[in-house]
C-alpha cells in the first residue's frame, strides 16, 4: 500500500483557509490525502464584515464564534485543524499608521514565532506546505509573518540541530505560495461574465491594478484543477459567517461561469527537494510513489 501523501497549509487567521487554497484542499482530501491546516492566530481583531452579524453581542464573543466558524468550515473542507496560538495583530489603519498592539502575532521575535510550527511540521511530517507570498497576499501584518515564520519552518524543521526540543527532525519536499490574484484570472471571469450578459463586479478592480498590488501571475508554477470543488470551499467561506457577507464580492459570480472561466487554483512552487517538470498541475508532482515513511 502506498504511503499517505500529507498536505499542510499555514493561514494567518480563520477564514484565511476557506479564501485562499480551499478548494484544492478538498481536492485533495476527497482523493485521499491527509490536509492540516495550521493556524497562526484567532482571528480576535478582525472586522465583522457581515452586516446582518455587526451587533455588539457578537462582538462581545468574537473569539469564541471565530472558533466556532473555524470548526465549521475545517467539518465542510474534510481536513484537520491546529491553532498556533498567537493573538491577532489587527489590520492597522491611518496615516500615520498606529503601531501594533503589544504582544501580538505581527510583533513576535521570528526565532520564536517560528517553534511552534517547527513542533506541528515534525508531528504531522507533510510532504508539501503552502503559505503566502512575501507580501502575505497582501499587507496585513499577520499575513506577513505567516509568510515569514512558514519559510523558516520549512528550513528548520529538517535540521536537527535546530529545535532539537520540538521533536524529531522531518524535511517538507515542497514549499508553495498561494497566487489566487492574478490579473488573468480576474480578466477572465471578468470577461466570461460580461460575455453572459451579466454585470462585472471586477471592472473597476481591474482599472486600478497595478496601483497598489503587483501581479504575480507570471510567478504561478502550478495550476490544480479543481473546479468541481468550488462549491464546498465557498460553502466552508460562508461558514466564516463574521467575516463574509453572503451578498459580498466573492459570490457576485455565477458558480458555473467560474467553472468554466478559470477551473484551477493556482500557486508558485519556491523551493523544492524533489524534480518535477513544469509547468505542474499537482502539488505532489515528483512526490508521488516515492514519498517517505512517517
Amino acid at each position: 500500500m502506498a504511503e499517505q501523501l500529507r498536505l499542510m497549509a499555514v493561514h494567518a487567521h480563520p477564514d484565511d483557509e476557506s479564501s485562499k487554497g480551499a478548494a484544492t484542499m478538498a481536492k485533495y482530501v476527497a482523493e485521499g490525502v491527509s490536509v492540516l491546516v495550521a493556524t497562526c492566530t484567532g482571528g480576535e481583531r478582525g472586522s465583522v464584515l457581515n452586516p446582518k452579524l455587526d451587533r455588539p453581542d457578537v462582538w462581545a464573543n468574537i473569539a469564541d464564534i471565530r472558533r466556532a466558524e473555524m470548526d465549521a468550515a475545517r467539518a465542510i473542507l474534510g481536513v484537520e485543524q491546529a491553532w498556533l496560538g498567537f493573538v491577532d495583530s489587527g489590520l492597522p489603519e491611518g496615516d500615520p499608521l498606529p503601531p501594533l498592539p503589544e504582544g501580538c502575532f505581527g510583533l513576535q521575535d521570528l526565532a520564536v514565532a517560528t517553534g511552534p510550527l517547527v513542533r506541528l511540521i515534525r508531528e504531522f511530517r507533510p510532504h508539501v506546505v503552502t503559505t503566502y507570498p512575501e507580501d502575505g497576499g497582501y499587507p496585513h501584518p499577520d499575513h506577513i509573518m505567516c509568510h515569514k515564520i512558514t519559510v523558516a519552518a520549512f528550513e528548520a524543521a529538517g535540521d536537527p540541530d535546530q529545535f532539537p526540543e520540538l521533536g524529531e527532525a522531518w524535511q517538507p519536499l515542497k514549499l508553495y505560495y498561494d497566487i489566487g490574484f492574478s490579473k488573468a484570472r480576474f480578466m477572465a471571469l471578468h470577461e466570461a461574465v460580461l460575455a453572459a450578459g451579466l454585470t462585472s463586479p471586477y471592472e473597476e478592480w481591474l482599472k486600478n491594478w497595478g496601483e497598489d498590488r503587483p501581479d504575480k501571475g507570471p510567478r504561478i508554477t502550478t495550476r490544480v484543477e479543481c473546479a468541481e470543488y468550488f462549491p464546498v470551499r465557498d460553502d466552508a467561506l460562508r461558514a466564516h459567517a463574521t467575516q463574509i457577507d453572503p451578498d459580498g464580492f466573492f459570490f457576485q459570480v455565477p458558480m458555473e461561469i467560474q467553472q468554466r472561466a478559470w477551473p484551477t487554483e493556482d500557486f508558485e512552487l519556491v523551493k523544492s527537494l524533489v524534480e518535477s517538470p513544469m509547468p505542474e498541475s499537482d502539488l505532489f508532482a515528483g512526490i508521488r510513489g516515492t514519498a517517505r515513511a512517517r
